[in-house]
């Protein structure tokens, strides 16, 4: 099966036209970074960040280089706490949320 549109492009549309979606795409990068997935959340996260604020402002944001933030957030990046925390809160003020975390318990 062909795909006739780029992943990233149909991200960044439905983005651009749902809220819901890309808080959605927040709590995802979330539940995988405390799940134990963190190459897969810093995927997501890099899709939601070119989707809204952007790699360049975002940079400029967290005071870091574009370089800097492209390796942080490529799949084998790794991103210190700290990092993490000031991109969580960027795309917080940038989506209007709060981020709010609930412990489930299993039985």
């Amino acid at each position: 099966m062909t795909l006739t549109r780029d992943f990233r492009e149909t991200v960044h549309q439905r983005v651009e036209t749902d809220s819901e979606f890309a808080v959605a795409l927040l709590e995802e990068a979330i539940a995988l970074f405390l799940n134990g997935e963190p190459e897969t959340a810093r995927l997501v996260l890099r899709d939601l960040v070119k989707a809204t604020i952007g790699l360049d402002q975002l940079a400029l944001e967290i005071e870091t280089s574009n370089t800097h933030l492209h390796e942080m957030l490529a799949m084998n990046g790794n991103p210190s706490m700290e990092n993490l925390t000031q991109i969580f809160n960027v795309l917080r003020k940038t989506l209007k949320v709060n981020i709010k975390v609930e412990t489930i318990t299993i039985a």
